[in-house]
């Protein structure tokens, strides 16, 4: 099974029969490795003005979503099929309100020390941070548009250093 412009061998989670596989890390080292994530969500500034002033039943729309988020993170291998379940040494989440725009934007950074990187728990923890903004609001508003979710910046492992727009 070839992919549209794509050689096999470079997809590390398809093996030589191109079926889906975890990739074995056994033979990596053990490395200090950051993950930072962003994403927004995008509302109506009668809804933003709700959550900025803690004013929905539900609670503060923003202590919830960032312990959402937290478990986010802590659960990725239970719902990516393919990541590996691994011991996170810190997690934080944190929100800007942004009133010109607005939106509430999102930042996740997770970090570990391990053999493989914590890319995917960061975007996954802001993905459900965001879910969980709409899931608290979708009473005022049902057009929130949830945007924008990219890795910023990972460190550490044999890739090194990414920095999102730097090349």
């Amino acid at each position: 099974m070839k992919l549209v412009g794509e050689k096999m061998d470079n997809l590390t989670h398809f093996n030589p029969e191109g079926r889906a596989r975890m990739v074995d890390v056994s033979a990596k080292d053990v490395t200090t490795r950051v993950a930072i994530a962003k994403g927004e969500i995008l509302m109506n500034p009668h809804t933003l003005s709700l959550i900025k002033d803690k004013g929905f039943a539900k609670g503060d729309v923003l202590a919830v979503s960032q312990v959402a988020g937290i478990m986010g993170a802590k659960k990725t291998s239970e719902i990516i099929p393919m990541c590996h379940p691994l011991m996170l040494s810190a997690v934080d989440i944190s929100f800007a309100i942004n009133e010109a725009e607005s939106k509430v934007e999102i930042e996740a950074r997770v970090k570990n020390s391990g053999q493989t990187g914590v890319e995917m728990e960061a975007l996954t923890a802001v993905s459900i941070a965001a879910l969980t903004i709409y899931d608290m609001c979708k009473a005022v508003e049902k057009d929130m548009v949830i945007s924008n979710i990219c890795l910023m910046k990972k460190s550490g492992g044999k890739s090194g250093e990414y920095i999102r727009g730097k090349k």
